[in-house]
């Protein structure tokens, strides 16, 4: 009986627990289920106004806004709130801290650069047009208005810059010479503010005033505290330089990190970030500090950085929000009293005008336009998560909920403006500086061809003149080519580099230069005269080094108002027909003028088109094919051909691969619907097609060949009947782009750069003596529809 009562006696203990293990369960479940919504509701709504380039901060406040106060889940932030608080001052730290790492503290014993002139002058302004403005209509309470107002006023004139970074980034300006200024001056602007905060702290301890504690031994305080800090800086900017470097000599990159390596360098951050709270100071404020005299550079603080700005975004960002809505009760919002309409539109009015104005004072003195005056100071004005951290902290402060609410409101319209800020930008510099398409495809028949036609050095001079003869069309118009050296300017050069008095030239008088130069000329000379009817010849040279060639190229052909570049392949043909591995440098060059190039560019690889002594204008002597997939780069290839078809010499095909929609194969791979880009792709293939194969196959002179193929490797297949039939293939470097018929062939290529269909034919165990022309239709540069990103506005 005895053992009975025991048994029941310890059924009705456990039941306690599990109940509570249930409800907590139950509770971190509901909590979770919220969370999992806040991170859907802001992506969905992030997405709606990604039309209209909104930064992701602008829908996180207007879903925190909305979620934070559902009546049905405000219970639930009840229970959650001293919770929610750990968390968002955890991660405010953790923001505080990256921030500081990437500030870069020397900028204050530098000279100020244009950028810190801007800074000082919208800092400036702001500070004193708010420290007047925002005392007037008491935003806080009566008690420490001084240190409130002080404090306020070096907030309001402060940058949010990872929003401003972000935004310029996405909207492609952050390239331009505007946008490179505004980033300059956003992160300097923040990290000012944000040091003006943390040194001001010191006297004025916000936390003390906002429970109005007593204060016996002020001054002790200050010394105890400012002695903690000086002590957490020096230790840090002594000691973290060398724990750094040893970790980053220990982990270099490209090999996985020790795990011991990273745990030791976590807890060296964290035993910095935690001296100065206990002695009072502030953890968020000593987290930023601890950041700043962290090393920039090396792969732990990049780690770092990386890592704290995803778990931001991914887990922070959307609780902060929510926090944020809980805090700014809409129920407390009193849009009855004149009060609260006056204190929205004072604030937003001194943050936007006194920065503004600040700048177009600058402007005058150091010749700035005063669009782009007012446009930098609009784009500083950007406040961003840490400005509502401060807010709702300001709400458990003593000010009202709806002052808070109005301060929320007004952070939020600074950002909403920028987007259109950076439109304006766009559209002004498109103006100052319109592009021309320069493609063949558009170039009227009855104009010369300028080209610029590259060699590395008299290996490539045969192929050249060969290439050059087959372009050179008919006698007129003609043909206008500058055969370019393209040299790597070495130490060993730039030592024999004289510049000519009086006149804007160099001369390079290094021997093997010099020899090498006059030995290309002649050559080209030599045949021009001999048979050289409808060609002028010209010669440039391009002397840099690799990083900048590309570059120069670029610049040289918009100057001589190039229609058509032709480089060579960075890789050569040796004897038994295989490609040497190239110089790597030739190879970086080709990309980024593909990138940059400010007309159409063709990549020739050679490999037998340089063994032909010469090109017969009285009889066929050499086979071209033109294989056209569609898009841009093979209507180019196929403009191109056209002009060749008109050489005497040469015997051209065209050999469009079409999908062959009745196959098994296309029926069972399914098929998507095309975009709208494709669909207009698709339609403008057909009419440039349509339009060639009546003035140029129609006649005959050119040979036409359809091939119905079901996928790329049939494409492959069909590539290698190619075999023996041709001396030289022109495909465009596109290959159709998102054809089926070339899907999947970039997973093998070598080189992306020749596109599929081009890196396919000169691939290793393709043919040996097919050479190979990629064309790319001159691109408008940058994702700017008809600008660079690398433009350039203030002048």
């Amino acid at each position: 009986m005895s053992h009975h009562n025991t048994n029941n006696n310890f059924k009705f203990a456990l039941d306690p627990c599990s109940e509570k293990l249930g409800s907590l369960m139950f509770s971190v479940g509901k909590n979770f289920a919220i969370f999992m919504g806040m991170v859907v509701v802001c992506n969905g709504v992030h997405y709606l106004l990604r039309p209209y380039s909104q930064p992701r901060i602008t829908s996180d406040i207007l879903v925190g806004l909305i979620v934070g106060n559902i009546g049905l889940l405000r219970l639930e932030y009840e229970q959650f709130n001293k919770t929610f608080g750990f968390i968002i001052d955890i991660g405010m730290m953790c923001y505080m801290f990256a921030l500081g790492i990437e500030m870069d503290p020397f900028v204050l014993i530098k000279k100020p650069t244009r950028d810190a002139q801007v800074t000082y002058a919208g800092i400036i302004s702001t500070f004193i047009i708010a420290a007047v403005t925002t005392s007037l209509l008491h935003y806080f309470p009566s008690q420490h208005r001084i240190g409130f107002t002080l404090s306020f006023s070096t907030i309001l004139s402060s940058t949010a810059s990872p929003v401003l970074t972000r935004m310029l980034t996405s909207l492609k300006i952050g390239k331009s010479d505007i946008g490179k200024l505004v980033i300059a001056a956003g992160m300097h602007s923040d990290f000012i503010c944000s040091l003006l905060i943390s040194i001001g702290y010191i006297a004025i301890p916000m936390h003390n005033y906002c429970h109005d504690l007593p204060e016996k031994n002020h001054i002790r305080r200050i010394i105890t505290t400012s002695c903690a800090l000086l002590v957490q800086v020096l230790f840090t900017s002594l000691v973290s330089p060398w724990f750094m470097n040893w970790v980053n000599n220990e982990n270099p990159e490209g090999k996985p990190m020790k795990g011991s390596h990273l745990v030791l360098s976590i807890a060296f951050m964290v035993l910095i970030v935690a001296m100065t709270p206990l002695y009072g100071y502030n953890a968020i404020l000593s987290a930023f500090i601890a950041g700043i005299c962290l090393p920039r550079e090396g792969r732990v603080s990049k780690w770092v950085i990386g890592k704290i700005n995803y778990l931001l975004t991914t887990i922070f960002f959307p609780i902060f929000f929510l926090w944020m809505g809980y805090a700014a009760d809409i129920r407390k919002f009193e849009p009855g009293k004149l009060e609260t309409w006056a204190r929205l539109l004072l604030l937003i009015g001194t943050v936007i005008v006194s920065k503004v104005a600040g700048i177009l004072l600058l402007g005058v003195i150091v010749g700035f336009n005063w669009h782009d005056s007012v446009a930098i100071g609009l784009l500083l004005t950007v406040k961003g998560h840490f400005h509502i951290y401060l807010a709702i902290k300001a709400m458990q402060c003593g000010i009202s909920t709806s002052t808070g609410i109005v301060m929320i409101v007004v952070i939020f319209l600074t950002i909403l403006p920028s987007p259109a800020v950076v439109a304006q930008i766009i559209k002004r510099a498109k103006k100052r500086a319109p592009t021309r398409k320069m493609a063949l495809q558009l170039l009227d028949p009855m104009r010369e061809l300028r080209t610029l036609l590259c060699v590395h050095g008299p290996q490539h001079v045969q192929s050249a003149i060969n290439l050059m003869e087959i372009t050179r069309g008919t006698a007129d118009p003609g043909i206008l080519v500058y055969v370019t050296d393209i040299i790597e300017l070495t130490e060993g050069i730039a030592t024999t580099i004289e510049e000519v008095q009086g006149a804007d030239t160099l001369i390079v008088k290094d021997k093997g230069v010099v020899e090498m130069r006059d030995k290309v000329t002649l050559s080209f000379q030599a045949y021009v005269e001999e048979d050289g009817d409808g060609i002028t010849l010209r010669r440039t040279l391009a002397l840099s080094t690799f990083n900048d060639m590309a570059q120069d190229i670029a610049n040289l052909a918009e100057d001589l108002m190039i229609s058509l570049i032709i480089i060579p392949f960075h890789r050569s043909q040796r004897e038994n027909g295989t490609l040497d591995p190239g110089n790597p440098g030739f190879r970086y060059v080709n990309k980024k003028l593909l990138s940059n190039a400010p007309c159409s560019m063709g990549i020739l690889v050679d490999r037998g088109i340089g063994l032909i002594e010469k090109i017969s204008r009285s009889s066929v002597s050499i086979h071209v094919a033109v294989i056209f997939v569609g898009g841009q780069d093979d209507r180019e290839a196929l403009a191109y051909a056209t002009r060749a078809s008109k050489h005497p010499g040469v015997k051209l095909t065209v050999i469009r691969f079409l999908v062959d929609t009745g196959s098994d194969v296309f029926i069972y791979a399914g098929h998507k619907v095309p975009s709208v880009k494709e669909e207009e792709e698709i339609r403008l293939d057909d009419e440039y097609f349509a339009q060639f194969y009546e003035g140029q196959v129609v006649g005959g002179r050119i040979l036409y060949t359809e091939k119905h193929l079901a996928n790329s490797a049939e494409t492959f297949s069909t590539l290698r009947e190619l075999e023996g039939k041709y001396s030289l293939v022109i495909v465009g470097r596109g290959g159709g782009v998102n054809s089926l018929l070339t899907k999947g062939m970039n997973d093998w290529q070598q080189c992306p750069e020749l596109g599929p269909i081009g890196d396919v034919l000169s691939g290793p165990e393709f043919s040996t003596n097919i050479s190979v022309l990629i064309i790319q239709q001159h691109k408008l540069r940058g994702e700017i529809e008809g600008l660079d990103e690398d433009f350039s506005i203030m002048q």
